[in-house]
C-alpha cells in the first residue's frame, strides 16, 4: 500500500475512534415502508384567504407547497370535508347543506386539491369531517345515530370529488378528534366496497393512539375496515396496542406551531423522530399555509404564511425548507433503513431507500428549547455538538459521495442558514464523517435533483384597505365565498335574486338553516368577519334583507374574537328584528344589551344599515336617518367588522362599504 494511501486510511479509521458510529446496511433487511410528508388545508379554513390571491402570487404560493424539487414538495395533502360549522380559524361549506341539497362546487378545497395534482399528480389525497350539516343528526349534536345517513353523506362527497372534478381520493377519516364509532366504520367500509371505491383506505381515529387501538385487537371485522391507525400530536411516540395491530402509523395531525425559528425546530425534530421513536411512517402538519387573519386562534401555524390577498404578499417560512429536507429526496414507496436513529449526544438520523441503490440520510441535531412545539410538552433532554461516522455497508458500500444539503436555525439573530446545498460530501473508504452542530438539519443523498431558486420577492405587506367596497356583483363560479369576508359561523354564498328585478339581483346570503352537528362550542348567531383587527374608528355600511319573521341580521365593528371563540366575542353590534325592533350589543350572544327600540324593520324588505365608531362612542343609522347615537362603549378598543344573523335563518347582504380612518 503506498504511503498517501495509508495515511488516508489511517485518517479515516482515527475520525471513527473519536466519533459516535452508525451503519446503514440494505443488506439486513429494509424496514417498514415510508408513506410521506403532508400538510391540512381545512381544519378550520386555514386556506380561506389563498383563493383570493392575484396571480401570479397565488401560483407561485402553490408551488412553494406542491412543486416537487422546488420547495416543500409535498407528498400528502390533506383537506376539511367542510360541516358547515366552525372548525379552529373559520367555517367551511358542506356539499349538502340539506337532505336534498349537493353542491359539488362549493368551497376551495376542490380548486385546493387540483391545483395540487397539477403539480404533482402522484400526491395522496385525504378527506376528513370536522363537523357535519344538522340534517345528518336529525335535531342530534351527534352523526353515529344514522351511520347510513353519515356514510351517504362522506361516501357521495368522494363519489363527487371524481365526478365533477376527476379527483381520486384516497384516504378517508372518520371525526376529527373526536369518538369513533365501529359499526359506522364497518358501515363505512362495506359501502365503500359496494360503490367500487375499494382503492380508498380508512384512516382512525384521527385523535388519542387508544382505544382504536385496542377495538381493532378484540375486533376483527374493525381491524380489518381500519388501514391506518391516526394519532393526533402523539409526541414521537406510540403505544403497544397500536404496534400489536400491524397497521400502519401515521402522525395524521401534528406541528400546530408559529411559522418561526421555533415551530421549524419544531418540525425538524418530529419529521425524523415520529419514526425514530414512534415507528410512524407519515406525519402531516397542521397547517398547509397560514391563510387567514392572524389574530385568529393559532395565527401563522402554517408552513408558510399567505394571509394578504389585497397587497399580494405573502412569506416563505423556514418550515418549506425543513420540509424540503425530507421531500425533495425521498418519495412513499421508499423503505427505512433498519437502524436504531438516536445521534450518540442527543438528535436524531432516518436513512431511507428506493430499493434501487439510492440513498437518503436526514438527521437533525434540535436542541430543546429550540424545537418546542406546541403540543404536548416535550420533556427534558440535551443536545451537545459531536462527530458521527456512517457506515455505509450493502449495496451503498461503493459510493463515493453524497450530495449534502444544509440547514441551520439561528435565534440570536435573523440570519438562519436554510436548505443550502453544500455540493458533494466525499466517502472515506465506506465511512462518511460529519461534524454536527447544534440545531442543524443534514440531508446526504444520491438523489441530485433538489432545487432552491426562489422565486422574486412578492409585493411589500400592506395592511387591509381602509377602504372597501363588495356589491356582490362579480363571480368567481369555482368558489362560493366573497373575497376577503371569513365566516365563523354559518356560511355566506354568493346569491341570485330572480325575484328582485332591481339593484339586489346579485347578493351574498346565509344558508345554513339548521345548527350543524358541532366539532367545537359554536355561536348560536351566524356572523362573517372582515377588515383588519387593528381597525379602531371606522364606518360600515350594509343592505340586509332578512326572509323570515323569526330572523334577524347585524352589522358590527371592533369584533375581537373570531374561530374557536366566536361565541363570546365581543365589540359593537348592531341588531335589527322583523317585529320593528333593534338592539345594540357589546357582544355577539346579545347578552350586554346597550340601547335598544324600534326601527320599522319588517321581514322581505331592504333595508341599509349604517354603523359609525368613533372613539368611544357608537351610533347608528337606519336607511340613511340616524336611529340612535352616542352610545359610549370603552372595550374592546380595536377589531375587525363583520355581518351575521340572529339564528341560522336565510339572510341576504348587499352594498357591503367599510370606510377606516
Amino acid at each position: 500500500m503506498r504511503l498517501w494511501s495509508l495515511v488516508w486510511l489511517l485518517g479515516c479509521r482515527a475520525a471513527a475512534w473519536r466519533s459516535g458510529n452508525y451503519w446503514l446496511d440494505d443488506a439486513v433487511g429494509l424496514g417498514p415502508q415510508f408513506d410521506g410528508i403532508g400538510a391540512i388545508s381545512g381544519g378550520g379554513a386555514t386556506s380561506r384567504l389563498l383563493v383570493d390571491y392575484p396571480e401570479p402570487y397565488r401560483s407561485q404560493i402553490l408551488d412553494y407547497l406542491f412543486m416537487p424539487n422546488f420547495g416543500a414538495s409535498l407528498h400528502i395533502l390533506k383537506v376539511e370535508i367542510g360541516g358547515d360549522a366552525q372548525s379552529t380559524d373559520g367555517t367551511e361549506p358542506s356539499h349538502m347543506h340539506y337532505e336534498n341539497d349537493e353542491n359539488y362546487f362549493r368551497g376551495y378545497e376542490w380548486w385546493l386539491m387540483k391545483e395540487a395534482k397539477k403539480r404533482n399528480p402522484s400526491i395522496k389525497l385525504i378527506g376528513l369531517p370536522w363537523a357535519f350539516p344538522g340534517w345528518i343528526g336529525r335535531g342530534k349534536n351527534w352523526p353515529y345515530d344514522y351511520p347510513d345517513v353519515t356514510t351517504y353523506y362522506i361516501v357521495s362527497w368522494i363519489i363527487g370529488a371524481k365526478r365533477f372534478h376527476d379527483l381520486d381520493i384516497d384516504y378517508i377519516g372518520i371525526w376529527n378528534e373526536r369518538s369513533f364509532n365501529s359499526k359506522y366504520i364497518k358501515i363505512l367500509r362495506y359501502t365503500l366496497d359496494k360503490q367500487e371505491l375499494q382503492r380508498v383506505r380508512i384512516i382512525a381515529s384521527d385523535d388519542l393512539w387508544e382505544p382504536i387501538s385496542f377495538n381493532m385487537l378484540v375486533d376483527s371485522e374493525l381491524r380489518e375496515a381500519v388501514d391506518i391507525i391516526g394519532a393526533h400530536y402523539p409526541g414521537t411516540t406510540t403505544v403497544k396496542t397500536a404496534q400489536l395491530t400491524l397497521k400502519k402509523l401515521w402522525a395524521s395531525e401534528d406541528y400546530s406551531t408559529f411559522n418561526n425559528e421555533v415551530g421549524a425546530g419544531c418540525w425538524a425534530r418530529i419529521l425524523n423522530q415520529n419514526y425514530v421513536n414512534g415507528n410512524m411512517t407519515a406525519t402531516i402538519a397542521w397547517n398547509l399555509v397560514a391563510s387567514y387573519y392572524e389574530e385568529m386562534p393559532f395565527g401563522r401555524c402554517g408552513l408558510m404564511t399567505a394571509q394578504e390577498p389585497w397587497s399580494g404578499h405573502y412569506t416563505v417560512n423556514s418550515p418549506i425548507w425543513v420540509t424540503a429536507h425530507t421531500t425533495q429526496f425521498t418519495q412513499p414507496g421508499w423503505y427505512y433503513l433498519r437502524v436504531d436513529g438516536h445521534l450518540e449526544k442527543g438528535g436524531s438520523f432516518v436513512a431511507l431507500t428506493d430499493g434501487l441503490g439510492n440513498l437518503t440520510i436526514i438527521i437533525e441535531t434540535m436542541t430543546h428549547n429550540h424545537s418546542k412545539c406546541i403540543r404536548p410538552p416535550l420533556f427534558p433532554y440535551t443536545v451537545s455538538p459531536q462527530k458521527a461516522v456512517f457506515y455505509l455497508k450493502g449495496s451503498f458500500s461503493k459510493l463515493k459521495s453524497l450530495q449534502m444539503w444544509y440547514s441551520k436555525l439561528e435565534f440570536s439573530t435573523a440570519n438562519s442558514t436554510l436548505f443550502q446545498s453544500l455540493g458533494p460530501k466525499n466517502i472515506c473508504e465506506g465511512m462518511l464523517t460529519l461534524n454536527l452542530g447544534l440545531d442543524e438539519i443534514y440531508t446526504l443523498t444520491t438523489v441530485t435533483t433538489g432545487h432552491k431558486s426562489p422565486f422574486s420577492e412578492p409585493p411589500p405587506s400592506q395592511p387591509f384597505p381602509f377602504t372597501y367596497k363588495d356589491d356582490f356583483n362579480i363571480r368567481n363560479p369555482p368558489f362560493s365565498e366573497a373575497p376577503y369576508f371569513a365566516d365563523q359561523t354559518g356560511v355566506f354564498e354568493y346569491f341570485i335574486n330572480a325575484s328582485d328585478p332591481g339593484e339586489h339581483v346579485f347578493t351574498l346570503r346565509q344558508v345554513v338553516t339548521q345548527r350543524p352537528i358541532t366539532w367545537v362550542i359554536d355561536a348560536k348567531n351566524t356572523v362573517s368577519t372582515i377588515g383588519n383587527y387593528k381597525w379602531i374608528n371606522f364606518t360600515i355600511t350594509c343592505d340586509i334583507y332578512i326572509e323570515s319573521n323569526k330572523g334577524g341580521a347585524f352589522i358590527a365593528g371592533r369584533v375581537n374574537k373570531g374561530g374557536i371563540y366566536t361565541a363570546i366575542a365581543e365589540g359593537i353590534f348592531f341588531w335589527v328584528f322583523p317585529d320593528g325592533t333593534y338592539q345594540v350589543t357589546g357582544d355577539l350572544a346579545g347578552n350586554k344589551i346597550l340601547m335598544k327600540g324600534l326601527s320599522g324593520v319588517r321581514a322581505n324588505r331592504w333595508h341599509t344599515l349604517t354603523l359609525i365608531l368613533k372613539g368611544s362612542s357608537a351610533s347608528g343609522m337606519l336607511n340613511g336617518y340616524p336611529l340612535w347615537e352616542n352610545v359610549t362603549t370603552k372595550s374592546p378598543e380595536n377589531g375587525w367588522a363583520a355581518i351575521g344573523t340572529h339564528s341560522f335563518e336565510l339572510t341576504q347582504f348587499d352594498n357591503f362599504h367599510v370606510q377606516a380612518s
